[in-house]
């Protein structure tokens, strides 16, 4: 073959690569809202190439098998054009083996940057300009003959080998935090929208007993109670609702509310525990629901207000649909004498004791607490590595914080102060 046709061949195969590198580009440059406009305005080709951008994969497959083909027999072409000539000048200076070696090395260098060059730099640069009427020109008419033989060809492939033609993409719930995270960090999402996508994809995982109002925090009525015990009990804790229980708290035999409570009084009439109609018929939960299984019962219920039992069928708090939302909402509705958890400065938070330990490991960026298992809330936590009943100022150091306890009541943690080691000691020794 001789040198002309070997540089006219060379040519052809660099102007196939830039025609696949040039397809390559348009179709991803290719925005779907300016092909979707266009396909609105009935521009021919606009709908075709939408689709091919909406499922790209096998168009790529054909643009990288002709744009390497293209490649791997330019290389062979121009070695075997240039090789030569390189050589026989390097034998004026050099050994016949050394040349032969340098020319093949000057030949391989000059073919990549002439297909780097043509092939690929400046068909993208070209490809930039209006990629929308590129992509459908091309994908149009040009690549999909060659789509329709190389798709076949792997089907038939495939089915042959008895694998499934199409992927099973499936999209978690990981994916979504992550792109909504970029997001945060690009500022396109909010810190406290952010927040509340966390806190949605969290309520399959948290418990009902992390927003439930616990145990020994609840207001309730005997059924012997006094018209005057009640309008004092009501006028001091403002309510919803209040249980009504039949001697001590695990005997509930329903609710009140507060709202038609207020219309007896309005209306001059007496208030009795025992008169039919005011006590209204609660719901009993298990304390293994969580938050999305509690949410899906008041939507199926239409109620806002249950009970929640242990095992033993103990009264262990109660739950409102005010405090699901809560807990999705987070300081969007919480008001700061309601947050349990209050950031004192960069280095320190001041934490309730009933601060629920998925909250703990969320604001201090932790990634589980050990044991976790064996406790719900920051006081069973502390009771935990502490090792007995904790008095104030007991502490202990664990995962670079500091836990200290600053507040106890009768046995019970009402406040937690957590400080960053590094920071507390710092300030010690200035």
């Amino acid at each position: 073959m001789s040198l002309g046709v070997q540089i006219f061949c060379l040519f052809l195969l660099v102007c196939i690569g830039g025609f696949f590198s040039f397809s390559e580009i348009s179709l991803a440059a290719a925005r779907k809202l300016r092909l979707r406009a266009m396909a609105e305005e009935g521009v021919r080709g606009a709908a075709r190439t939408l689709k091919t951008k909406e499922n790209p994969g096998r168009y790529f497959s054909v643009i990288q098998i002709g744009n390497n083909m293209a490649a791997i027999m330019g290389g062979i072409v121009g070695e075997s054009a240039f090789s030569p000539y390189f050589s026989a000048a390097f034998r004026y200076i050099l050994s016949p083996e050394t040349a032969a070696q340098l020319g093949f090395v000057c030949s391989f260098l000059l073919i990549t940057c002439a297909v780097v060059l043509l092939s690929d730099l400046l068909p993208k640069r070209l490809a930039m300009n209006n990629p929308e009427r590129n992509a459908m020109h091309i994908f149009g008419t040009i690549i999909s003959p060659f789509v329709w033989i190389f798709d076949n060809l792997a089907n038939a492939v495939l089915r042959f080998l008895n694998i499934p033609l199409a992927p099973k993409d499936k999209l978690t719930s990981d994916d979504i935090l992550a792109t909504v995270s970029a997001g945060s960090d690009q500022g396109i999402i909010d810190a406290n929208e952010q927040a509340v996508i966390e806190n949605v994809f969290n309520m399959e995982n948290r418990p009902v007993t992390t927003a439930m109002t616990a145990r020994e925090s609840i207001v309730y009525f005997t059924l012997d109670e006094s018209e005057a015990e009640i309008r004092k009990q009501i006028s001091q804790n403002p309510h919803n609702y209040f249980l009504v229980c039949d001697g001590d708290i695990d005997h509930v035999i329903g609710f009140i509310d507060s709202k038609n409570v207020l219309r007896r009084l309005l209306e001059g009439k007496p208030i009795s525990i025992t008169e039919q109609g005011l006590v209204q018929q609660v719901q009993f939960v298990p304390d293994t629901l969580t938050l999305s299984e509690i949410l899906e019962m008041f939507q199926r219920s239409r109620g806002d207000f249950a009970v929640v039992l242990n095992e033993y069928a103990l009264v262990v708090g109660i739950v409102t649909l005010k405090d699901v939302m809560s807990t999705v909402m987070g300081d969007l509705v919480l008001t700061p004498e309601e947050s349990q958890i209050i950031e004192r400065d960069d280095h320190s938070w001041l934490v309730d004791g009933a601060t629920p330990t998925v909250d703990l490991v969320y604001t201090l960026d932790l990634d589980e607490l050990p044991d976790s298992q064996n406790y719900e809330t920051v006081a069973g936590f502390m009771m935990y590595m502490l090792r007995k009943i904790p008095k104030r100022t007991d502490r202990f150091d664990w995962g670079g914080y500091r836990f200290e306890v600053i507040d106890v009541d009768a046995n019970k943690i009402d406040q937690v102060l957590v400080q960053r080691i590094a920071d507390t000691d710092a300030r010690s020794a200035s």
